[in-house]
C-alpha cells in the first residue's frame, strides 16, 4: 500500500478533538451523515461523501427557510446540494460505494470544524488513485462554504471526467404519510466571467435562494485557475496531485431583495476567493477557537468520555445564530430531516441553558423568535377560547401550529397526534426560559422590551385555562398532557398544574418589582396590555388554589389525578446500556392503563423548581419515578442523571449520563439518521453543569456544589453571569473560581453550602 501524508493534517488539532470515521458502511451511513454535519448557525450541511454514493441523503439546510409545498405542514427546506463532486477513471466512478477502496478515513474535526478525508482507491485495472478532502461552512463569513480535493495518480497516468454540480434536485425525506417532496423551483442558472449562478424559489412561501460558485484547477498544490465547466476532461499524471477548489456563497431573499441577490452573492464570493483557500479556513479556525475557550468543558479522570462530551457542545455549537432574532433551533438543529426542523419546548427548557451560559446574545435571540410571534400565540389561544398566549406545540417560521396530524407509534403503529390541543404546559416552558435568561443575565432591557410580556401574557393564559371547583374551592387544570405522553389526556398533571402555579406567581412578583424601580418604561408595557392590579392579585389568588396532586400516605407528587389507581407494573429488564425494557406483558396499545411514564415527568418538576423540594422529597419522587420511567424520550436520561447526582443515586445517575452522552454518537435512540436529538445534546451539557458541578442559582447568587461520580477527579468549565466571566474548577473538596469582567470589586458566590467573596482577576479556592 502507498504510504503517503495527509496533505491536511498541518491543520488538524490533537487527537482528543477528532472524530474518525473509518469504516464505510451504507447501514451506518445516514448515522454519520448526520453526526458530521458542519455548521455555522445560518447554515446546516449533512456530512455526506463528496461523490455521493448510493443511499445517501444530503441535507443543506438555511435557518428559518421553511415551505409547505406538498405538505400537510410546514417544513425546513432542504436547498440543493453545493457538494456534489464526481470523478470517473475512463468509465469507473471513484465512489467509496462501488470503488474498490484499500483505505478510507474521515475526520471529522471539532475544535477546527471542519472534515477532512483520505481514501485510497484501487479500480478494476489495478490501477490506485489517492483522494484527499477537506471541508467547512465558514464562521468568519457564515454564508461561504468552502471545499478542496486533491485527486492523485500513483502508479499510472489515467484519463479523468470531472463533474462538479449543485443539484437543485434534492428532496425531503418525507413524513410517514407524504413521500418524498420537493420545496423549490429552479429561476435561474446562468455564469459571469468565473463565476456560475444558480437561483431558486421555494414554491409556497417565495423565499428565493441564491448560489454563487467557483471551481478553480491547479496541478500541485494551491488555488488555481478558474473554470466555468461544470464537466471536463483531464490528465493525470502519475504521482502529480490534481488540486480542485470549491467556494460557495449562500444567500436567501428573507434578508436581502431578490433583485439584489445575484449582485450580493457575486460580491461576496469574490471576496471569498481573493482572500483564497488557506486565509480563509485560517479565519475560520480563528473563530472556532474563540467559541471553544467560552464553551469547552474539561473533565479530568474519563478520556472517551471528554471527548463524547465536546462532540455534544460541537452540535450546540454549530445550531446556534448569533444575528438573528427570527430564528431558532430545532429539535434536530439544521442536521437533519425529523420533525420537519420545527421547533418544541426543548428548545427554552434543554437547549437554551447553554446558550445563557456561554453565548447570552444567542440565548436572547431564541428568546425573542418567540416574542415576535406573539400575535400567532395570541390567535391560537382565542381560537381555543383562551386569553394571553397559547404557544404552538411544534412551530416552524410564522408561529402557527405546524404539529403533524399522525404519526408512527412505538410499535410501528399509526396514531393520531394530539399534543398540540392538549399539551399546553410549553407556555410555562417558554416563560420559564425567559425567567432563567433574566435571572443569569441581569438584562432589564430585554425584559422591557419583550420578556415581561410573554410573562404576563402566559399568565393571562393559565388564569384563563383553570377552572374552579366550588366544592372543593380549588382550580384545577383538565384534558390537558404533560411530557409524560403515554397518559395523553388527564386532569391536574402535577407537571402542569405545578409549572403554571409558577408561571403566575412569577408574573405578579415581577409585576411589583419592574412596577416599582422602573415606573416610566413599564407604564408602557401596562398600557399595552392593559394590566390592572387586580389581575395581578386574581393570578396570585389562582396560584395559591391550583390544585397539585399529592398522596400523603405516600409522601410524593401524583403525577396525575389518578395515576395511583393505575396497573403497577414493574420495569425488572433493562438492555445493554442499563435502560429498561417495556414488558412482554404490556402492549403499547394499553400503556396508558399503566403507570409506566415514557419520559421524566414528575422528576422534571425536581430539577426545574428544585428550590421548592427537600432534599428527601427529591429522593422519595425520584425514587418512585425512575422505576416506572420507560426513557421512550431523548429528553428523559440526562434530566434524570441531575436529580440522581443531587440525591447520590451516582451509579444509576452515570449510567443515564453516559446514555444521552452518547445519545447521537452511538446511535441510541435509533433514528439519528433523522439528525441530531437537540435536547439530548443540551441535557447532556447541563448533566455535567447543573448535576456533577451542582451549577444552580441559589437565591439570586451563582451556586457550585460538586457532585462527581468516583471516578471523575475535577469539572473545568466556565460561566457567563451578569457580564462576568466564572471560570469555575470543580473538585470534590476543593473550588477554584476566577471571575473577569470588571477591574475592582468581588462577586458573591455559593459554594458547599457557604457565600464566599470572590474578586474579581485573582483565583479564588474554597474548601469544603
Amino acid at each position: 500500500m502507498h504510504i503517503i501524508k495527509n496533505k491536511f493534517v498541518k491543520f488538524l488539532s490533537s487527537s482528543d478533538w477528532l472524530l474518525p470515521e473509518e469504516k464505510w458502511s451504507t447501514s451506518a451511513l445516514g448515522r454519520i451523515e448526520s453526526a458530521f454535519t458542519l455548521g455555522n448557525g445560518y447554515l446546516g450541511m449533512r456530512g455526506i461523501y463528496e461523490e455521493i454514493p448510493d443511499g445517501t441523503e444530503p441535507g443543506t439546510y438555511i435557518a428559518g427557510v421553511y415551505d409547505s409545498a406538498a405538505s400537510m405542514v410546514t417544513e425546513l427546506v432542504n436547498a440543493p446540494n453545493p457538494i456534489d463532486f464526481r470523478i470517473i477513471v475512463e468509465g469507473e466512478k471513484i465512489d467509496i460505494g462501488r470503488m474498490n477502496v484499500l483505505y478510507n478515513k474521515r475526520i471529522l474535526d471539532m475544535k477546527n470544524g471542519f472534515i477532512t478525508r483520505k481514501t485510497l482507491f484501487s479500480d478494476t485495472k489495478n490501477r490506485k488513485f489517492l483522494y484527499e478532502s477537506l471541508r467547512f461552512l465558514s464562521s468568519q463569513n457564515p454564508h461561504i462554504g468552502v471545499m478542496q480535493i486533491y485527486i492523485t495518480a500513483l502508479d499510472k497516468q489515467a484519463k479523468i471526467i470531472v463533474q462538479d454540480t449543485i443539484d437543485d434536485s434534492v428532496t425531503n425525506i418525507g413524513s410517514l404519510l407524504e413521500g418524498r417532496k420537493r420545496h423549490t423551483q429552479l429561476v435561474e442558472v446562468s455564469t459571469s466571467k468565473d463565476m456560475n449562478y444558480l437561483c431558486v424559489k421555494t414554491f409556497t412561501k417565495k423565499i428565493w435562494i441564491a448560489y454563487a460558485s467557483f471551481l478553480a484547477i491547479s496541478r500541485g498544490m494551491g488555488q488555481g485557475i478558474g473554470t466555468l465547466n461544470k464537466i471536463f476532461n483531464m490528465a493525470l499524471k502519475k504521482s502529480e496531485p490534481v488540486c480542485f477548489t470549491k467556494i460557495f456563497c449562500i444567500n436567501t431573499s428573507k434578508h436581502i431583495g431578490h433583485k439584489d441577490l445575484k449582485r450580493n452573492a457575486s460580491k461576496e464570493l469574490r471576496k471569498a476567493v481573493r482572500t483564497g483557500f488557506e486565509k480563509l479556513l485560517g479565519d475560520h479556525i480563528t473563530v472556532w477557537h474563540k467559541k471553544w475557550q467560552k464553551a469547552d468543558i474539561r473533565i479530568e479522570g474519563d478520556k472517551e468520555a471528554q471527548k463524547a462530551l465536546r462532540f455534544n457542545i460541537y452540535h450546540l455549537l454549530i445550531a446556534g445564530k448569533e444575528r438573528d432574532e427570527n430564528v431558532s433551533i430545532g429539535a434536530r438543529t439544521l442536521s437533519g430531516n425529523g420533525y420537519g426542523g420545527h421547533i418544541f419546548w426543548d428548545t427554552e427548557i434543554f437547549i437554551l441553558p447553554f446558550f445563557i451560559y456561554n453565548f447570552p446574545r444567542i440565548a436572547r435571540n431564541l428568546l425573542l423568535y418567540r416574542y415576535h410571534r406573539l400575535n400567532a400565540a395570541r390567535r391560537i389561544a382565542a381560537q381555543k377560547g383562551y386569553k394571553g398566549v397559547l404557544f404552538p406545540w411544534e412551530s416552524a417560521d410564522d408561529g402557527v401550529e405546524s404539529t403533524p396530524p399522525y404519526a408512527k407509534n412505538l410499535d410501528g403503529s399509526i396514531i393520531e397526534i394530539r399534543t398540540m390541543d392538549y399539551e399546553h404546559h410549553i407556555v410555562s416552558d417558554i416563560a420559564f426560559g425567559v425567567y432563567h435568561y433574566f435571572t443569569a443575565t441581569d438584562d432589564v432591557r430585554f425584559m422591557l422590551q419583550a420578556g415581561l410580556e410573554i410573562i404576563f401574557e402566559t399568565a393571562r393564559f393559565w388564569a384563563s385555562r383553570v377552572t374552579y371547583n366550588s366544592k372543593r374551592d380549588i382550580y384545577e387544570i383538565k384534558n390537558a398532557m404533560g411530557p409524560d405522553e403515554f397518559h395523553e389526556i388527564v386532569n391536574n398533571s402535577a407537571y402542569v398544574n405545578k409549572m403554571a402555579q409558577w408561571n403566575l406567581f412569577k408574573a405578579a412578583d415581577l409585576y411589583k418589582v419592574f412596577c416599582k424601580n422602573k415606573k416610566r418604561l413599564f407604564r408602557k408595557i401596562q398600557k399595552k396590555l392593559i394590566i390592572s392590579e387586580k389581575e395581578i392579585e386574581d393570578w396570585r389568588h389562582i396560584a395559591k388554589k391550583i390544585k397539585i396532586p399529592y398522596s400523603s400516605s405516600k409522601g410524593i407528587l401524583e403525577e396525575f389525578e389518578g395515576y395511583f389507581k393505575k396497573k403497577d407494573v414493574a420495569l425488572a429488564k433493562f438492555d445493554d446500556f442499563f435502560m429498561p425494557v417495556l414488558p412482554h406483558e404490556v402492549s403499547i396499545r394499553d400503556i396508558g392503563k399503566t403507570q409506566i411514564v415514557k419520559q421524566a415527568d414528575v422528576t422534571m418538576l425536581l430539577y426545574l423548581l428544585s428550590h421548592e423540594f427537600s432534599e428527601e422529597e427529591k429522593r422519595k419522587n425520584y425514587l418512585y419515578y425512575v422505576t416506572r420511567t420507560l426513557h421512550k424520550s431523548s429528553l428523559s436520561p440526562s434530566i434524570h442523571s441531575i436529580v440522581a447526582s443531587e440525591i447520590k443515586d451516582t451509579a444509576r445517575g452515570y449510567a443515564f449520563f453516559l446514555f444521552s452522552l452518547y445519545g447521537d454518537l452511538k446511535n441510541m435512540f435509533g433514528n439519528t439518521a433523522e439528525g441530531m436529538h437537540a435536547a439530548s445534546l443540551g441535557g447532556t451539557w447541563q448533566a455535567v453543569v447543573m448535576g456533577f458541578a451542582g451549577f444552580r442559582i441559589s437565591k439570586g447568587l451563582p451556586s457550585v456544589e460538586p457532585r462527581l461520580p468516583e471516578h471523575l477527579k475535577s469539572i473545568d468549565f466556565s460561566l457567563k453571569w451578569k457580564g462576568s466571566e466564572i471560570k469555575v474548577k470543580a473538585g470534590r473538596k476543593k473550588i477554584k473560581l476566577f471571575v473577569s469582567g470588571k477591574k475592582k470589586g468581588y462577586i458573591l458566590v455559593k459554594c458547599f453550602g457557604s457565600v464566599h467573596k470572590v474578586p474579581f482577576n485573582a483565583e479564588y479556592v474554597a474548601h469544603s
